[in-house]
């Protein structure tokens, strides 16, 4: 495989001046709206212990959506192209960050805990292995500083009478 170059674009727009802007910490909101073109906005703000809106996307979840994301994309792929046949996929993903003085605070971990639903007759172990591939391809996860563990749930479908 080439190398390839991607450039992404997104706009941010701070949508939470309450008419003082920040002339103290509690005098602002921390929403925001993030674009791309084509695309619908996301609601975003900080986690509500920071003083944010819970009803919004904090860039803490958005982390850890990407990387969830990221490697179901890729274990999909990788099971098309292996022949195992994944009916349904989804994930329990939970991540923890740590916050300090010096440096305000970083993930530490994450763990993905996809179910994923085969189709029956499909390998198990291959299925299994395909979680790791996936996990060392995945673009976002090779891009993070913390570990991910996975780990999968595979339940067979019942065989057709």
């Amino acid at each position: 495989m080439t190398a390839a170059t991607h450039t992404y674009r997104i706009s941010l727009t701070w949508t939470g001046n309450a008419g003082t802007g920040t002339s103290h910490y509690r005098a602002y909101q921390r929403d925001h709206t993030m674009t791309a073109p084509g695309k619908p906005a996301i609601a975003g703000s900080s986690d509500p212990a920071f003083r944010g809106d819970p009803s919004r996307w904090n860039p803490e979840e958005m982390l850890l959506a990407s990387i969830s994301s990221c490697h179901q994309l890729w274990y999909l792929s990788l099971c098309a192209q292996a022949g195992v046949i994944v009916t349904a996929y989804e994930d329990s993903a939970t991540a923890e960050m740590i916050e300090d003085a010096e440096h305000g605070g970083h993930f530490v971990s994450a763990l993905l805990q996809p179910k994923v639903t085969l189709r029956a007759g499909s390998d198990l172990v291959l299925a299994e292995q395909l979680h790791v591939t996936a996990h060392h391809k995945c673009f976002i996860a090779n891009s993070v500083n913390f570990p991910i563990t996975c780990a999968p749930n595979l339940v067979v479908e019942p065989a057709a009478t």
